[in-house]
């Protein structure tokens, strides 16, 4: 008996077309534009950028409080002195002269003689007093500045009754001031065309007029002997 053969109905499954092809990738995870460490490293930057700015201002201004500071200008004689009532001037040779107010609060000269004053020209040397500045204040012997003999005593009197006594010395190397001490104390030098002022009161006293001299007094004018008179006698 003939054997049956049977051929096989089974078929094989195809094959899905995705199975040839890789399944499609996800999305690749895209890298941040800045690390967490580049941000850091700018918020560093920056706020040392920002202190530098701030240290920077801060010096700028200390050194104008610095500048300002050194700036400031002293008097010889401080404001609190009030108002001159009298300037007297003794130079090393010369006369002395002196001005003063009168109870009608009008300058007049006192020495060398008594007499009506320039009140404009005596005004500026009392306005010149307050105005002396100190450029240095000085220590050492004064006889090294030429205070030991100053070539002007100038002594000047306040309305309330207070007076301070200004010595001046040599003029400084430069020639730009003078060595001064102020009652026997301080040393200390002013500027030149302060004193040189002060000193026009010796030179060209502020006389409103013109002084005129005092006449001498008249004297018998000898007569001289006639020669008769002193002839000698013929025996």
């Amino acid at each position: 008996m003939a054997r049956k053969t049977t051929t096989s109905t089974k078929k094989s499954a195809p094959r899905k077309a995705s199975s040839t092809r890789k399944e499609s990738a996800s999305p690749k995870q895209q890298k941040p534009v800045f690390r967490a460490g580049t941000v850091i490293t700018l918020l560093l930057l920056a706020v040392m950028v920002l202190l530098a700015i701030y240290l920077n201002r801060e010096k700028e201004a200390a050194d104008i409080e610095t500048t300002s500071t050194s700036e400031v200008t002293t008097y010889v004689f401080g404001a609190e002195n009030g108002n001159v009532s009298s300037i007297e001037i003794k130079p090393a040779d010369g006369e002395t002269v002196k001005v003063a107010r009168d109870e009608n609060n009008v300058w007049a000269i006192e020495l060398p003689f008594e007499a009506e004053a320039d009140q404009g020209a005596v005004e500026a040397s009392a306005t010149q007093i307050s105005a002396l500045t100190v450029v240095s204040e000085v220590e050492g012997d004064p006889e090294i500045f030429g205070l030991n003999e100053p070539i002007y005593v100038i002594t000047i009197e306040y309305a309330d009754g207070k007076t301070h006594t200004l010595e001046v010395g040599d003029a400084t190397p430069t020639n730009s001031g003078y060595y001064v001490r102020v009652d026997k104390e301080k040393m200390m030098i002013t500027g030149l065309s302060g004193i040189d002022s002060l000193a026009n009161l010796v030179f060209f006293p502020p006389y409103l007029y013109t002084p005129t001299p005092t006449a001498l007094p008249a004297t018998a004018t000898p007569v001289p002997p006639t020669e008769a008179a002193t002839a000698t006698p013929t025996p």
